[in-house]
């Protein structure tokens, strides 16, 4: 029959994407099987709530189950465990339906255990009141967030290094919130390492998203996606250059979260400096009195563009006798220097 249809339709197949249930019948079986071959995801939030269930300590350890619960060899002695429970209760039916035809013959010819399929079984479960305590034996959910988002920070040091020295590592995507919440810059530099140390071991995919720029100075260019939203719809996007034609941080912190800085500022500078583009930049733009120190300790008086006031006090902080530039003509400048920028690129 089946080749009878597939020669009569074989021209004509009128193929279409349909979505199937996988969460019963035949289908489910498959996709049990199909769940093996797939990356495990784990994603650690970076809100929290204070309480004695607070997952924040728990998921790294309920992690670590599931990647131990995974291993080949562990499942092959779940099957045997299953196996024999399997067996174990057929024997008590079997005993069970001895009595049963003893009192009345009628009530049933066969009595057969049903319990899930291996795959399906919650293993997990077993060990889901996992915790940690420290000193003293206090619950590490009974401290504040800093010292709970330090554990995870570890957890992912420890993992790195983990990852490094085994073979036959299960595929796996962390998934990473705001992971500068409640910690030290320093401790941020350490977990981006991690993280970085993470991503370049095998079977490892590391996706994180920040609102700090200290941790999008510690990444790669090539690490940085952009998500931008306008009202309901979100896009993704790679992080190309814009004003400057190469690869600048300081140029995506500007983009992403507005960051106006000296860094930027002096880059800006520069370029068009290279360029040799100065003199045109300063043509037509208002001057400002700057308090220039003479060798000899004298004061001499220039009229110079904005840019240039703000560029002289950033390198010469000896030179005290000029007002500090505010963070509003910080950014009135390097909208200017990008602004004259865009005109030499276009």
């Amino acid at each position: 029959m089946r080749t009878a249809i597939w020669q009569h339709y074989n021209t004509d197949l009128q193929l279409a994407n349909i979505e199937i249930d996988v969460t019963k019948g035949d289908t489910k079986s498959i996709w049990d099987k199909l769940q093996t071959y797939l990356p495990l995801y784990s994603l650690f939030q970076s809100d929290r709530k204070n309480s004695d269930g607070d997952s924040e300590v728990q998921d790294p350890l309920k992690e670590a189950v599931r990647q131990i619960l995974n291993d080949a060899s562990l499942k092959t002695k779940f099957d045997e465990i299953a196996t024999e429970v399997k067996n174990k209760l057929q024997d008590v039916a079997t005993r069970t339906l001895e009595k049963i035809q003893e009192m009345n013959p009628e009530i049933a010819n066969s009595l057969n255990p049903i319990i899930p399929a291996t795959e399906s079984l919650k293993w997990t479960d077993v060990f889901k009141s996992v915790s940690i305590t420290g000193d003293e034996d206090i619950p590490i959910n009974k401290r504040g967030s800093g010292v709970k988002r330090l554990i995870l920070l570890n957890f992912f040091r420890a993992e790195a290094e983990r990852r490094k020295t085994e073979e036959n590592i299960p595929s796996i995507i962390y998934a990473i919130e705001e992971p500068e919440t409640s910690q030290h810059t320093q401790h941020q530099k350490k977990l981006i390492k991690a993280f970085l140390e993470l991503s370049n071991t095998a079977n490892t995919q590391v996706i994180i998203t920040t609102h700090s720029a200290a941790l999008v100075k510690e990444l790669e260019f090539q690490h940085l996606r952009l998500v931008k939203s306008n009202d309901t719809i979100k896009t993704i996007e790679n992080v190309l250059p814009n004003r400057l034609p190469y690869p600048s941080l300081n140029e995506v912190n500007f983009l992403a979260f507005s960051e106006i800085t000296e860094e930027y500022h002096n880059e800006l500078y520069g370029y068009i400096e290279l360029e040799g583009e100065m003199n045109n930049y300063r043509h037509g733009k208002a001057t400002v009195s700057y308090n220039k120190l003479g060798r000899d300790g004298s004061i001499i008086v220039q009229s110079i563009v904005l840019t240039d006031y703000i560029r002289h006090l950033i390198h010469h902080p000896e030179n005290t006798n000029n007002t500090r530039f505010t963070s509003q003509q910080l950014s009135e400048s390097i909208n200017l220097m990008r602004d004259f920028i865009e005109t030499l690129t276009t």
